[in-house]
């Protein structure tokens, strides 16, 4: 790790989570656990360090300026390679179990409004194959609220357009079932009659595939959302796949959708997660009732120029 000799104690663990957790999970855990036994050094190895240490760690990695978010994480690494050594007998203690960690403001997600998620739909609206994929994409992630995960890792099997349903695979390897709108399922028939056959050189099973005929990956997905934003006259750095999805959440709370539901269609475990769409619909409704109502505005002017004054009758 880091040019260190391997441990086998963290070895051992990264084996186990590799079985029951998500890759990119356990790529976590090795990174935050190789920078931990590169600021211990090779004198002192990660399996042996007491709560001393950590938190002479932790308060390093506040010194060093590191967000709440990434402390957490780190932290939470920690925690479950001792509570592994714990369950191994490796040791009777965890070491991690106690430490504090920061709090995290959880920001409001950025959303499209409704004109410029239709100005980006509208972006896409070539007959050239590769447009016809963009354009089935972009209607899909916004339309279904999809991760780019789950719309690239689609397959043929998984959209039905004659029920105009969709079934992927999100977090977790939970499979869930979501409806799409018309004209992401006219948009998919469209790509899979005309777009599709094009470019499927390989015989690959994904929908969506790129130029070469491979499968489109989340990096391609990226750039196709960015070459869009561009052409529809939007900042293509503030716009990735997710924002799609947090303005699919967005826009059916302020159409009246309930909680519950778009928590089933986001995939999301905890409704706690869900919820925070609800923020950026009320403050939205204040950000518009300040603009478009004459008394709510801050400031008021008498005709002849001067400010009006509180009325305390």
């Amino acid at each position: 790790m880091n040019g260190q000799a391997p441990d086998p104690a963290v070895d051992s663990f990264l084996a186990l989570t590799a079985a029951r957790l998500a890759p990119r999970t356990v790529e976590a855990y090795r990174r935050d656990l190789a920078h931990f036994a590169a600021w211990l050094g090779p004198a002192t190895a990660p399996a042996a360090a007491g709560v001393e240490t950590l938190e002479r760690y932790l308060a390093q990695l506040r010194a060093d300026g590191l967000s709440g978010a990434t402390i957490a994480r780190r932290t939470a690494a920690l925690r479950s390679f001792y509570k592994h050594q714990v369950l191994v007998g490796a040791r009777g203690d965890n070491p991690a179990a106690e430490l504090a960690l920061p709090r995290r403001h959880r920001r409001l997600p950025r959303t499209l409004s409704a004109g410029e998620a239709e100005r980006l739909i509208e972006a896409a609206s070539g007959t050239t194959p590769r447009s016809l994929r963009d354009r089935a994409l972009v209607e899909l992630l916004y339309g279904a609220g999809l991760r780019v995960s789950e719309a690239v890792g689609l397959d043929g099997a998984g959209i039905d357009l004659d029920r105009r349903l969709v079934r992927c695979t999100g977090k977790g390897d939970k499979e869930r079932i979501v409806p799409v709108g018309r004209e992401a399922t006219e948009a998919l028939r469209r790509y899979l009659a005309r777009g599709r056959p094009y470019l499927d050189r390989r015989h690959r099973p994904e929908l969506f595939l790129n130029a070469q005929g491979g499968p489109l990956t989340r990096a391609g997905a990226f750039l196709i959302l960015r070459k869009l934003a561009a052409a529809a006259g939007l900042e293509p750095e503030r716009v990735h796949p997710h924002l799609l999805r947090h303005s699919f959440a967005t826009h059916l709370l302020e159409g009246g959708a309930d909680l519950r539901s778009v928590q089933e269609m986001l995939g999301h475990a905890d409704l706690s997660t869900t919820e925070l769409y609800t923020h950026v619909t009320d403050r939205r409704r204040r950000e518009l009732y300040f603009r478009a109502h004459p008394h709510a505005r801050r400031t008021r002017f008498k005709a002849g120029g001067g400010r009006n004054t509180k009325d305390t009758t």
